[in-house]
């Protein structure tokens, strides 16, 4: 009889223990069967490639689906905040998406941009539809006016008309302003304006702490390239992918050599300015380079009468204007009569900034020049040039080729 008693009361302690439980997952079935109901009216979102919606899907009580399902149900209750624009303005803004960058941060940035109100909401959004898996990296158009549904359309498909300018190397800020305008790009005026703001613009611009600091210009820092833009594309736009590309192929190791002999990166680029302006041969520049580093240096100062320069593109800088942007001058005398900072046959060492962008090759040359003693060199008229150590063989050699 003990043992009979014993059984019954562990028979009830168990179905009270189970009660609960069972009662649990019935509340579960039921809720379930509710959300899925109110399911049936989350709508397809049109034209767009989106995964099939937890509505659709077969009814099971993993927490996975029970999750998606409940996701679902959030949306369908969030409706009108998804349908509702961040704004009226229905202008066109390009929006890029680089490659490799994750949705959350494609989504912070629209945020940030007035793109859309609630970056959470939109990233559940594009989570339950799977857009979040198909974002394109790439150039898109994107208003304001648009709903979320309609902002996550456009990112998987909707990538806009490019175009592609090329800038060459050696062009000076007002040059590549002239070939923006002529070209219909963009506004070269305000291009220009940018360039001249020098170290504010690229505060502006983003985070660029590889530059020099107090720069009076942002030229010689906009690296020369082939750039695709979108068709609506801001002078901001194309300077940030120059400063970029710059800081991407001018790496530390380009500049080892210089940094190692003490000179600093604005040093560099302002005797690549000129280099790339001087030498028409890729072979000859890191001895063209090598002369102008050991006129500045005072080594040449017995031969030259000073630490001068003495470079021809610098004071054809100087006295450029529009139609004519390098001058050319009727003698070499004629230099003595520009005065301007940039002058360097009046004023020693370096001129204040860069002349023009140079290109990787003058970068590398002016960073690892040749060592020699050379003090002067002569072009002989076919484009490369002849190089001496004293003013005697300078001489010779204008008597040779000149005559």
């Amino acid at each position: 009889m003990e043992t009979f008693q014993r059984v019954v009361h562990f028979l009830l302690r168990f179905l009270v223990f189970l009660a609960p439980i069972t009662a649990l997952v019935v509340l579960a079935f039921v809720a379930v069967s509710f959300i899925s109901a109110q399911l049936q009216d989350v709508p397809e979102q049109p034209k767009m490639a989106l995964i099939r919606p937890a509505s659709e899907q077969p009814l099971d009580l993993s927490p996975a689906t029970l999750e998606l399902r409940l996701l679902g149900f959030y949306l369908r209750l969030q409706t009108q905040a998804l349908d509702t624009p961040a704004g009226a303005d229905s202008t066109l803004r390009p929006f890029t998406i680089a490659p490799g960058e994750t949705a959350a941060t494609v989504t912070a940035r629209l945020e940030e941009e007035g793109l859309i109100t609630d970056a959470n909401l939109f990233r559940l959004y594009t989570r339950y539809y799977g857009v979040d898996q198909r974002l394109a990296a790439g150039d898109f158009e994107l208003a304001a006016s648009m709903s979320m549904a309609e902002i996550a359309q456009r990112l998987q498909q909707a990538r806009f008309e490019e175009i592609i300018v090329t800038i060459p190397e050696g062009m000076r800020a007002e040059e590549v302003a002239d070939l923006l305008n002529v070209e219909s790009i963009m506004d070269g005026d305000a291009f220009l304006a940018l360039v001249r703001g020098g170290s504010a613009s690229a505060r502006a611009l983003g985070d660029y702490p590889w530059l020099p600091d107090g720069l009076t210009t942002l030229e010689g820092y906009l690296f020369p390239d082939t750039y695709r833009l979108p068709a609506r594309a801001t002078p901001a736009d194309l300077i940030r992918r120059m400063l970029d590309n710059f800081e991407q192929r001018v790496t530390p190791d380009v500049l080892a050599s210089a940094t190692q002999a003490g000179r600093g990166t604005a040093q560099v680029i302002t005797m690549a300015s000129i280099v790339e302006r001087e030498a028409i041969h890729a072979d000859e520049r890191p001895l063209i380079a090598s002369v102008y580093w050991n006129r500045v240096s005072g080594a040449c100062s017995a031969e030259t009468g000073g630490a001068y320069l003495q470079a021809d593109p610098t004071v054809q800088y100087a006295a450029g204007r529009p139609g004519e942007w390098w001058w050319k001058p009727p003698s070499v005398e004629a230099y003595q009569e520009v005065q301007s900072p940039y002058n360097t046959y009046l004023h020693p060492g370096l001129p204040p900034a860069p002349i023009c962008s140079p290109g990787l090759s003058a970068i590398e040359a002016a960073s690892q020049s040749a060592e020699t003693l050379y003090c002067f060199f002569l072009g002989v008229g076919d484009g490369s040039h002849v190089f001496a150590t004293t003013l005697a063989e300078h001489e010779a050699n204008i008597a040779r080729y000149q005559r």
